[in-house]
């Protein structure tokens, strides 16, 4: 060590020598009864005590230079480390600690993540187990296994290093990292990072590597699918390609060591996003099996498509024949084809529901398209008809979000009253999340009730609660408060609470009664069929919603003898749409069936070349009130929303109120303009795409995918200083926005990560100026981990981490401990000081209590000297010079060891 062995962790704490001119003051003036040499000692052991004292706040520590080593082994668990793998992790860890001598070793076993740091060497060992016992290979669905984070456990290990020992980190891995930047790491951490390669996993593997398809065809347009086999030993297998569900291939190949590719002609018709995946099966040796299967996404370019949803799809197939008249693909599907994948809905560039209840979608497919059109600029239209919007129980719902117009509306004075009676199980099995539920709901459903509208609530377990009185509903936030003093317990006994909502409508005066009951459970024995029947003869109509493990049976008996509607909630999330849908139905007041013109509120370029004025008359539509933001195009005579749209994220949204079928449109269907209304209307709100001039390229790497955009002007120049966005929504519907880099002419390029299995969908806007010049979207797919890839050690990377940080590359185990680096062990002294200080102490405080005048070395201070004659005050003599003298004498025997 050079330069000074001490140093002061608080050196903060010196400020308190500022007072030490003040104590030294104090001192003096405390032993100024003392003899001279006496003073002296003391104030310089009272100095002393002061000095040691500061020197222990501030931390005083002496610095020693030693050599020994703390030394963490890194050691690579994930799953592509084998038997023989492990059984090289122990044997060089067993030599390891045969070496260590004084220096100490840790362990962090890391694969997809980083573990914990421990000294335990036996559960540092990989827990690979060998091939031949089959049972001990690790399963694929063992997450923490499926990654290799290099990175992350050099961090994690960094930081556990202590000080006053030479650190080290060693790396028992394959080199081959699935995540995050090993080298960089390395060198940040500023410690000498050692690496000991390993052998990648040797037993019999095959895998499909890639699938490799152009990014765009034209539609009908050839191209090959070419699907890369890698083996590490040679065999045979059936190879099998299909096109979503489909297959369109499947032919026995021989493979070899090394890389296999084969070539399938394929073409993509009426599809715009066709996804290919490729599996192998029947091999005649293989190990895992999670890397048998790939998949890669062609996008095709021709003729836009729309999806159209139809509660009757042979009701809605004149649309889609106008549309097609006018070179707009459209396809038809009934409500259980209502996509729930982005994969699914990036074939088309508009989605449209024709008279579909929410109560026929789930949550995750509203989601879905409300993702499509939020961020991937797609188009969405809602249709009118008897379970659209209102009537159909968008109140509140994801979709009614997106819309242009509410599902909410102020009732005509015109419209008959309603008298409603939530019944609500509130037994113990609806604790939690199922009674929140239903309170969410009965307070949605009180909210659409109108001002002339009355509504009671009640509740049962064993017994019945009336949680609001029938009353006015116009007290919407008394009612609501009164919901939410419902809490979850007890039995089921509902037939009680039917009687009494019985009693409370009969006593009523409203035109309109109906009853909706919730439960979960199997109530205790009634006459629910006959009473059902009694409600209905009194013209109250009952609908019943079952949910968990509630009696189906006796539920869809009560709805058919009340002469309502029957719901199962497989999903309990639909329980809000359910009780919004049987509100609005059940008031008879969302919709207008009396024949009326369009009326046109706004004019824009979608009604240009058709002759509104002739059009014929439309039977009925449903009642909404548009948005403050929207676009009312068409309205009705009454001044209703008829034609509306607004843009809603990247996408656009459409609302029409009526119909395009034979109920409310019948007329219609035989008008000329009837075709190019339409088509109008849907290239106004469907996904606007450009993709001449951009070409744009995925290529997989650790952990990620690097897009590379290339673009050119219409005039065939490099567009430089272009700002390019990404859009990308990952398996989990997550949105995350990446500006791509400008690195060359016309280029621009960014890494994505990629860690979730599954479809990417990325949509990409290139602008200029403020201003939009291109559109395309892309999509690719991620299949199984890369820590199941065929790969051999990456020796360079390992190599290179290495020279670095200073470490050695595949050392023996004794030369990690050769070292001529020192460290500095810091030993606190405040111990001894504060000790030494003490023991000052003690001594000072004997020398302010004894009187060591009668005691060498003090007694000869004290020497008597020669009498002097002398007069008192009052001029009498003092005597003679021994008399004082021996009565000082006196008094100092007797006062030898006895304190002031």
């Amino acid at each position: 060590m050079t330069g000074f062995p001490f140093e002061l962790t608080r050196p903060w704490a010196l400020i308190f020598l500022i007072a030490v001119p003040v104590l030294v003051y104090y001192f003096v003036w405390s032993l100024s009864d003392f003899p001279r040499r006496q003073r002296i000692i003391s104030l310089l052991i009272r100095s002393t005590i002061v000095l040691l004292v500061i020197l222990s706040l501030a931390g005083l520590t002496l610095l020693r230079d030693v050599h020994d080593q703390y030394v963490i082994f890194l050691v690579d668990d994930s799953l592509s480390v084998d038997k023989d793998g492990a059984a090289r992790v122990e044997s060089f860890l067993e030599e390891a600690d045969k070496a260590k001598g004084a220096n100490r070793l840790a362990y962090l076993n890391f694969a997809k993540s980083p573990g914990d740091v421990h000294e335990d060497r036996v559960s540092a060992v990989p827990s690979t187990e060998p091939a031949s016992n089959a049972s001990a290979i690790p399963p694929a669905t063992d997450d923490f296994r499926q990654g290799t984070n290099i990175a992350a456990a050099v961090e994690s290990a960094a930081g556990f290093l202590p000080p006053g020992y030479v650190p080290q980190l060693v790396i028992l891995t394959d080199g081959n990292q699935t995540a995050g930047d090993a080298l960089q790491a390395a060198v940040r951490s500023g410690v000498p990072v050692s690496t000991i390669p390993l052998p990648t996993r040797s037993d019999p593997e095959v895998q499909v590597s890639e699938v490799r398809v152009p990014a765009e065809v034209r539609e009908g347009e050839p191209f090959n699918v070419e699907v890369v086999v890698h083996s590490n030993h040679d065999d045979e297998g059936l190879i099998e390609v299909y096109r979503g569900d489909h297959k369109v291939i499947g032919e026995r190949k021989a493979l070899k060591k090394g890389e296999n590719t084969f070539r399938f002609q394929q073409s993509v018709e009426r599809e715009r996003l066709a996804a290919y995946a490729a599996r192998i099966s029947d091999l005649k040796s293989d190990t895992l099996l999670d890397n048998n299967s790939e998949s890669g996404l062609v996008f095709t370019a021709g003729k836009p498509r729309v999806l159209i949803i139809e509660s009757d799809p042979n009701l809605i197939r004149e649309l889609a024949f106008a549309l097609e008249d006018e070179g707009i693909q459209a396809d038809i599907r009934p409500p259980q084809g209502m996509p729930d994948s982005l994969a699914d809905l990036q074939n088309y560039e508009l989605l449209a529901l024709s008279n579909v209840p929410a109560t026929a979608l789930s949550q995750k497919q509203m989601d879905v398209a409300r993702t499509f059109v939020q961020e991937l600029g797609g188009g969405f239209m809602m249709l009118g008809g008897e379970q659209s919007f209102g009537l159909g129980g968008y109140y509140k719902s994801t979709l009614e979000e997106i819309l242009p117009v509410r599902s909410d509306f102020e009732k005509e004075k015109e419209k008959p009253s309603l008298g409603m009676v939530l019944i609500i199980d509130k037994s113990g099995s609806m604790s939690g999340e199922p009674i929140e539920i239903a309170k969410s709901a009965a307070r949605s459903a009180v909210e659409l009730l109108g001002r002339r509208d009355q509504c009671a609530v009640l509740a049962f377990d064993g017994d019945t609660y009336v949680i609001s009185e029938m009353q006015s509903a116009s007290n919407k936030g008394k009612i609501s408060d009164e919901i939410g003093q419902i809490e979850a317990g007890g039995g089921t006994t509902m037939y009680p609470a039917m009687e009494q909502a019985f009693e409370i409508l009969q006593s009523t005066p409203a035109k309109l009664k109906h009853v909706i009951i919730l439960t979960d459970g199997v109530s205790n024995p009634g006459d629910f069929a006959g009473l059902a029947q009694q409600m209905s003869a009194s013209k109250i109509t009952v609908s019943t919603v079952a949910m968990g493990g509630a009696d189906t049976t006796l539920l869809e008996e009560i709805a058919r003898e009340g002469k309502g509607r029957y719901y199962l909630a497989e999903d309990i999330s639909t329980i809000p749409q359910i009780f919004a849908k049987e509100t609005v139905t059940a008031s008879k007041s969302a919709i207008d069936e009396q024949p009326f013109i369009p009326q046109i509120v706004r004019k824009s370029h979608a009604l240009s070349g058709i002759d509104m004025d002739s059009a014929p008359f439309l039977l009925g539509y449903v009642i909404t009130r548009p948005k403050p933001t929207s676009e009312v195009i068409l309205a009705t005579e009454k001044g209703d929303p008829l034609l509306a749209w607004w843009r809603y994220g990247l996408g656009m949204t459409v609302a029409f109120t009526s119909d395009a079928k034979s109920r409310w449109a019948a007329e219609w269907l035989t008008w000329p303009g009837y075709g190019k209304f339409w088509t109008q209307v849907v290239r106004q709100a469907m996904r606007k795409g450009d993709a001449r001039g951009i070409q744009v390229a995925l290529a997989r790497n650790d952990g990620g995918t690097e897009v590379a955009l290339d673009a050119v002007d219409t005039l065939g120049r490099f567009l430089n200083d272009a700002q390019v966005e990404m859009t990308v929504i990952d398996p989990q519907l997550k949105r995350t926005a990446v500006q791509l880099a400008h690195t060359a002419p016309g280029r621009y390029v960014e890494t994505i990560p990629t860690p979730l299995t599954g479809a990417y969908h990325l949509e990409i806007n290139v602008k200029q100026n403020g201003q939009s010049l291109y559109r395309q979207s892309r999509g690719l797919t991620i299949g199984y981990s890369d820590e199941l890839r065929i790969k051999p050690t990456n020796e360079p990377l390992l190599q290179e981490i290495a020279k670095a940080t200073g470490g050695q590359y595949a050392p023996a185990a004794t030369d990690l401990f050769r070292t001529t680096r020192t460290a500095s062990r810091p030993t606190p002294l405040w111990q001894p000081l504060l000790t030494a200080a003490l023991l000052l102490f003690v001594l000072d405080v004997a020398l302010r209590r004894i009187d060591f005048t009668l005691h060498w070395p003090f007694a000869t201070l004290r020497k008597p000297s020669r009498p002097q004659p002398a007069s008192g005050t009052n001029g009498a003599p003092r005597g003679t010079a021994s008399e004082p003298m021996a009565s000082r004498y006196d008094k100092a025997r007797s006062t030898v060891g006895s304190f002031d």
